[in-house]
């Protein structure tokens, strides 16, 4: 053992003197195995002298349901503009909020905001942490001075970018956008667009565009209060840009669009919620059943005399050993609520079923017409239906409104109660679900905008970012960042901020590495292999409810 000691003592003395006579550039190397340095930086063919942002929510960097100091701060335009300004790059000016709280006012009066944080369960919003603040960003009282290099506008559907006014306070909130009248400073009426050209960029990016055009659609389930841009205006408003950004032979890079369907606000609440271990709603499995049993034999029955085809479909059963889907509305079912309150009221026995839930025998004609109303276009949800993240809040709470209608026509209030839960026995409205049919328009709305983008991309030689394919990995398998693997998941997934949509602002380093990526691609500059991409360990997935 003694000799082993200085056996090993001696191997540090020859350690020590090899270092002695090891130049100060080989310790800095040594363990280094890939010695070769770097390339310098180079924009290849493009100027980013005056580099100017064109889109939407992303393009503003609005994270965890609005917009804020810190995440605009980092907006994938400001991470580009951040590496543009190591190859050429100029100033990039932002129309910065005034806060960490998020939010905007009009004239003192709250219209949106403030920001989502993490609650620990899930996502809640800030005031509910920290108590009441004050939101300080007011589009009447401190709008910014422009001109602004990132005119990313929340909201703004293809054609609002090329709307004359649609940043004019005095057309708001008809017809302006709050975010819009934040940077059109003295020329109130001028278009985004013009804006952007009054600039003379010699570099611009181009994303979202269109998705808001499918968004607002989706996020209030499809029910026809926001509809999906026609293919016409679309392409028509997207020529309108691109021709203007490069007729003064601007380069650019453009992003298509992702299905949205994949993004966490639709995937985050599930078709079958309604567990038999919890405790409000276990125990009234066999109440349930028997009544939503009566309508499935109506259902039956109706078939048998081929008055409709798919009992099947419209049939519902709780199961008291595992989750149960919850009751929708399904527009697309043929309405039956007539068939349903006359069948009910020519079966003789259907006096005496009332009187289960405690009801008079002679109300079964007014009873008889509430199931009609009620379950006239009902069905159980499946797996291939998707529901917004709002949704979450609502199911398995009763419904006042529809608990006081129903107590006025003279139901109990108990018993009222007992009808208006949502998704159980009130069909859960379709502001709230994306039926298939609906995930269909959306999906056929997103090829066709693509494949315009792609056109467009082409003809002008433009970089084309496929955000549609990065998605969908990230939705799927999850994508790599450095030494992190993300996915879409709500709070953890580490890409969606807090609202289901957004990006955290490590989701937009992302996004802005896949952008630079596509430039060295097409205009021979080297981002990525000078080492000039962003990197995951710079950008947080979440902000803390403490950042003010």
């Amino acid at each position: 053992m003694k000799n082993l000691k200085y056996i090993i003592l001696s191997f540090l003395a020859i350690g020590f003197l090899a270092c002695e006579n090891d130049t100060l550039d080989d310790l800095r190397n040594r363990g280094n195995t890939d010695t070769e340095p770097l390339p310098e930086l180079t924009a290849g063919s493009a100027d980013f002298s005056n580099y100017v942002a064109l889109g939407a929510s992303f393009t503003a960097g609005l994270s965890d349901g609005t917009v804020f100091l810190a995440a605009q701060e980092n907006s994938f335009p400001k991470i580009m503009a951040d590496k543009f300004a190591n190859a050429g790059g100029g100033v990039f000016t932002q129309p910065l909020v005034s806060d960490n709280f998020g939010g905007l006012a009009a004239g003192g009066a709250r219209i949106a905001g403030p920001r989502l944080v993490f609650g620990g369960a899930g996502p809640v919003g800030l005031e509910s942490v920290i108590g009441p603040v004050t939101v300080g960003t007011d589009i009447v009282l401190n709008n910014p001075v422009g001109p602004f290099n990132n005119l990313g506008i929340p909201g703004a559907k293809s054609f609002h970018l090329v709307a004359p006014g649609y940043g004019n306070i005095s057309n708001f909130p008809a017809a302006a956008n709050p975010y819009a009248v934040r940077v059109t400073g003295n020329a109130p009426n001028a278009t985004i667009l013009e804006l952007a050209l009054a600039q003379n960029p010699s570099f611009f990016s181009i994303s979202e565009i269109g998705g808001n055009d499918v968004l607002g659609y989706a996020t209030t389930g499809g029910d026809g209060t926001n509809p999906i841009t026609d293919t016409a205006t679309f392409d028509a408003s997207l020529n309108a840009i691109v021709g203007g950004m490069t007729a003064n032979g601007a380069k650019g890079v453009i992003g298509n669009l992702p299905d949205i369907t994949s993004l966490s606000h639709f995937t985050t609440v599930t078709h079958n919620p309604l567990e038999p271990s919890n405790p409000a709603f276990g125990p009234l499995i066999p109440t349930l059943n028997t009544l939503f049993g009566a309508l499935n034999d109506v259902y039956a029955f109706l078939q048998f005399q081929g008055a409709i085809d798919d009992a099947a479909t419209r049939t519902v059963m709780f199961s008291d050993s595992e989750a149960s889907a919850m009751v929708i509305v399904d527009e697309n079912l043929d309405n039956i609520s007539t068939l349903i309150t006359q069948t009910l009221l020519g079966n003789p026995a259907f006096p005496a079923f009332i009187a289960q839930f405690g009801l008079p025998p002679a109300a079964a004609p007014q009873v008889a017409g509430l199931l009609g109303l009620v379950y006239g276009q009902a069905r159980q949800a499946t797996a291939d239906d998707l529901f917004v993240l709002p949704s979450a809040s609502v199911i398995g709470t009763v419904n006042s409104n529809f608990s006081l209608f129903l107590q006025s026509q003279g139901l109990p209030a108990a018993t009222a109660n007992q009808f208006a839960v949502e998704g159980v026995t009130l069909p859960l409205e379709d502001k709230w679900s994306l039926l298939p049919e609906e995930q269909a328009e959306i999906a056929i709305a997103t090829d066709a905008y693509n494949a315009t983008i792609s056109s467009v991309a082409s003809s002008n030689g433009l970089a084309l970012v496929d955000l549609n394919s990065i998605l969908e990995e990230a939705a799927t398998t999850g994508v790599e960042f450095d030494d992190f693997i993300h996915n879409t998941d709500l709070v953890f997934g580490g890409l969606v901020s807090l609202d289901g949509i957004h990006l955290t602002s490590r989701g937009y380093a992302f996004m802005a590495n896949a952008f630079l990526q596509a430039i060295d691609d097409t205009y021979g500059s080297n981002f990525e292999a000078s080492g000039n991409l962003a990197k995951a360990d710079d950008f947080v997935t979440n902000y803390s409810p403490l950042l003010q």
